[in-house]
This record gives structure tokens, C-alpha cells and sequence, in this order.
């Protein structure tokens, strides 16, 4: 679907930088909306941001960043335009840990389990079908060498704190 929906403005054939780069940037977003809820959720029932769950936003997401804002520039996007872009992109995920705060404050445990599992969900998407294969494609085999080491990096974090 990210794929579809990136390419909808481009031509037919294989995906070029500029779909690739859209495809990213719908994956981040559509990644970083529930993960924003989620680090508005961690800041009300906990009084404070959790290092481990800050360690893996950052992880996660600055890969994805470099990689469509490289694809973007690949594509002979402006810069300046592309920062722009990722001003607003972070100004939105602010007002949306903001909304998770505010919102799920008096939320069921049901519908905090439903935005918990849909950020799970994005998080799988955006890897599977876009990060991953970004990644053996410019990385090689030693991507899932890497992927595990990060995830074994992130369970370390959690189980410190």
C-alpha cells in the first residue's frame, strides 16, 4: 500500500528514487504518528520519557530519515525544501505525542491497547516493507546482522532500566 500510495504521482515501471523516496517518507509517518501517541502515553503514566523507548525512536528513526532524505536528494529534490519538510514532519509528531497526553489520559485500557498494537503494527510495515529492503539493497547480507544487534541493543536498554 505505501508502495501505491508513493507511486500514485509517478509514472509506471520500477520505482525510481522519487518513488522510493515518498515511499519512505509515508512509512515514517505513518511509523511516527502512533509512536508519538505512544511517547505521549509513556509521559502520562509515567511522569517521564523512558531512555530505552527514546534509544529506539532514535535508532529507528534516523536510518529511515537518512535513507528518504538521500532518496529525495537522489531524485533532485531542494534541500532546503527537504528540511522544511522534516521541520514540519517533527512539529507534527510533537502535536501528536501532545494529543496522546491530552487524549488517552482518560482512555480505556482497551483503546490504549488498540494504539499501542497499531504502533506496533507501523513499525513492522515500515521495516518490512520499505526499510529492510532498502537496507539489503545498499548494505548488503550484514543488514540482518545489524537489524539483530539492534534489537538486542533495545532489549538490553529496556532490561537495564
Amino acid at each position: 500500500m505505501i508502495q501505491r500510495l508513493a507511486a500514485s504521482r509517478g509514472g509506471q515501471g520500477a520505482p525510481g528514487p522519487a518513488q522510493s523516496g515518498r515511499a519512505l517518507v509515508l512509512g515514517i509517518i505513518l511509523d511516527g504518528i502512533p509512536e508519538s501517541l505512544v511517547l505521549g502515553l509513556t509521559v502520562l503514566e509515567a511522569g517521564t520519557v523512558s531512555a530505552a523507548f527514546l534509544v529506539a525512536v532514535f535508532i529507528a528513526n534516523l536510518p529511515e530519515a537518512i535513507a528518504a532524505t538521500a532518496a529525495l536528494e537522489r531524485a533532485g529534490r531542494d534541500p532546503r525544501r527537504i528540511m522544511r519538510f522534516w521541520a514540519l514532519v517533527a512539529l507534527g509528531f510533537g502535536a501528536a505525542s501532545l494529543l496522546g497526553y491530552v487524549v488517552l489520559d482518560s482512555a480505556s485500557p482497551r483503546t490504549v491497547a488498540i494504539v499501542l498494537a497499531f504502533a506496533a503494527g507501523a513499525v513492522l510495515t515500515m521495516l518490512v516493507n520499505t526499510m529492510i529492503p532498502e537496507a539489503l539493497h545498499h548494505g548488503g547480507k550484514v543488514v540482518g546482522f545489524v537489524t539483530t544487534l539492534g534489537f538486542a541493543l533495545a532489549f538490553g536498554i529496556s532490561a537495564l532500566q
